[in-house]
């Protein structure tokens, strides 16, 4: 027997079906687990026998929606401090540039997080992940860099690796030690590349990070710096990702395709060429509309150019304490409706499938499928577009991971 069956409900599974394409929707559905994972999806009437002949528990859903559950894909969500001062310099005129020129910006958390311990980085990003687990995620990306040192920066991946263990929540990490130049380094952006790439092999053997990242921008690191750290990152098997194109454009999306990046993130000022790589690529384009707002930025990303090129594209929150504060990824599925116009099915598709491949997890998670993981968000929802449509409304019921109950409201 089925260990689980959801019956009495609506499935939206983001697998290409039939009746609805994208969302892949199936009306009067069911859903059955085994050992944490899908092992039977479709709609009630075509179940092999009678549901309690097929199953131990049975959960009638009372005509309630079931999705994937989220995905975050880009966070930071294990720093120390918070950058309120920055946000008051922002409403009187000055830059992110300019506040980061002043020795603002990522410097000043740099200095918060060195100075706190593992158990005070442990407690706050606890409280940042329940936050947004309590809105329907059960995977989360957390990237270090805040550290710039070996020392931190592995304090910040073990951070990470403790917030998986404690909640029941698949946490990808990532390897940001290229998010800006330190102090130690000031004006020697090349010394503190070769710096990183001589501890790779210590990172490797850790195990702590599964992907490395880097920022490609004026205010951080060249193409020519990224690239000689992409090189030595691929030889080692990492998976790479890259900020690109947040506040110009130096060609980074191009290059980050060029390395099989699963994913190239903000993208504010892409060009077609490097829109045109990265679909050659597979390479997701992670849009970051909490960041967009929060900068009250005006620049946005080229959406259009994305579907013409069919560029896949995920959506996620940025939670980082500079740039974006925001812990809610249904508000950065709304956000990304509002200020690009992406559609609800795109946000969707945005949160789960192709959030699920811009962390290298699309074969275990992001849709609904026989094989996958059993991670399901059920919502009380008359549709999947409501998630995208409400602002500070949160219709999440339960939330179940590995075919286990976690949440209950």
């Amino acid at each position: 027997m089925w260990d689980s069956l959801w019956i009495n409900c609506n499935l939206c599974t983001i697998h290409d079906v039939e009746n609805d394409a994208g969302l892949g929707i199936i009306h009067n559905g069911a859903i059955a687990s085994t050992a944490g994972n899908i092992v039977w999806v479709g709609e009630a009437s075509k179940l092999p026998d009678a549901p309690e002949k097929l199953a131990k528990e049975i959960n009638d859903l009372n005509g309630s929606w079931i999705t994937p559950g989220l995905i975050d894909c880009h966070t930071h969500i294990v720093h120390g401090g918070e950058r309120i001062n920055e946000f008051n310099m922002r409403l009187e005129g000055a830059s992110y540039e300019e506040i980061a020129r002043a020795g603002g910006g990522i410097r000043s958390t740099v200095k918060a997080t060195r100075a706190a311990s593992e158990q005070e980085l442990f407690d706050k990003a606890m409280k940042r992940a329940q936050s947004l687990q309590s809105e329907g995620v059960t995977v989360l990306e957390i990237k270090s860099g805040y550290g710039l040192d070996w020392e931190n920066e592995t304090k910040q991946l073990r951070v990470a690796r403790q917030v998986g263990e404690n909640l029941p929540l698949d946490v990808i990490t990532t390897y940001l030690a290229a998010h800006t130049i330190p102090e130690e380094y000031q004006n020697d952006g090349d010394g503190y590349i070769d710096s990183i790439i001589e501890k790779l092999p210590d990172l490797e053997k850790s195990g702590l990070a599964d992907a490395i990242d880097g920022f490609c921008e004026g205010i951080a690191f060249s193409p020519a710096q990224i690239e000689k750290l992409f090189k030595a990152a691929k030889d080692l098997g990492f998976s790479l990702k890259l900020h690109a194109e947040q506040l110009s454009d130096l060609g980074g999306a191009a290059l980050a395709a060029k390395y099989g990046a699963k994913s190239a993130d903000h993208l504010e000022y892409v060009s077609e060429k490097s829109a045109k790589a990265m679909a050659a690529a597979n390479s997701v384009a992670v849009i970051l509309p909490c960041a967009f707002y929060f900068l009250n930025e005006t620049k946005k990303p080229p959406i259009d150019l994305f579907r013409e090129n069919t560029v896949p594209m995920a959506v996620a929150t940025d939670m980082n304490p500079g740039s974006s504060p925001c812990c809610s990824l249904l508000l950065a599925m709304n956000m990304a409706c509002t200020f690009f116009k992406m559609t609800p099915t795109e946000t969707m598709r945005g949160v789960t499938l192709h959030a699920a491949q811009a962390l290298g997890l699309e074969k275990t998670h992001g849709s609904l499928e026989v094989g996958k993981v059993a991670d399901l968000a059920i919502w009380d929802i008359t549709h999947p577009a409501e998630l995208s449509y409400h602002m500070g409304f949160n219709p999440l019921q339960e939330l179940i991971k590995g075919g286990k109950q976690i949440i209950q409201r």
